[in-house]
């Protein structure tokens, strides 16, 4: 496979997952709300989603990717795309799969190499329960997450309750 065909096939990914990006939350495009009728959001109502940097789904194509007119940043993900994507999930009651988008779109607001930290402190006898504490503390405070914070606090007593923490190892 050449450089160029794993380019277009990653742009196709990113498209598709856009397309599949539903439900417009009161924090989204006016209070818009969508449901598994306007799904795909990218084909009934493009006009609600854009990028990270503010372009419009309409203006990611590969050919602008090829031209070297999108940067990388151009094809990231809004918090506001996946809570139209959580949106819909709740619309045919897959209420688990909207929390998880939920979650995702806070956590857009964390640095990359941060998250990778917490996964790891949250790995069995990483961390101390303090230290599970701290970090959705953080997440809360911080980044403004406090459903991933509260997943994160969760995670702590559990693993301290099994004893899976740094104090038990």
């Amino acid at each position: 496979m050449t450089q160029e065909q794993m380019l277009e096939q990653i742009v196709k990914q990113v498209m598709s997952s856009m397309s599949a990006a539903t439900a417009a939350p009161a924090s989204c495009a006016g209070g818009t709300t969508v449901t598994e009728a306007d799904y795909p959001i990218g084909d009934k109502k493009p006009e609600l989603i854009f990028s990270a940097t503010g372009k419009a789904y309409k203006e990611l194509t590969l050919e602008k990717l090829l031209a070297g007119e999108l940067k990388p940043e151009d094809l990231r993900i809004r918090p506001e795309t996946l809570e139209l994507q959580a949106q819909v999930a709740d619309s045919v009651h897959r209420d688990a799969f909207g929390r998880n988008l939920r979650r995702a779109a806070e956590l857009i607001a964390v640095p990359d190499a941060r998250l990778l930290e917490i996964y790891n402190a949250m790995r069995p006898y990483k961390s101390t329960k303090e230290e599970f504490m701290a970090i959705a503390d953080e997440l809360k405070n911080q980044y403004n997450a406090p459903i991933s914070a509260a997943l994160v606090a969760e995670a702590g007593e559990v693993c301290y309750n099994r004893k899976r923490t740094k104090e038990f190892k």
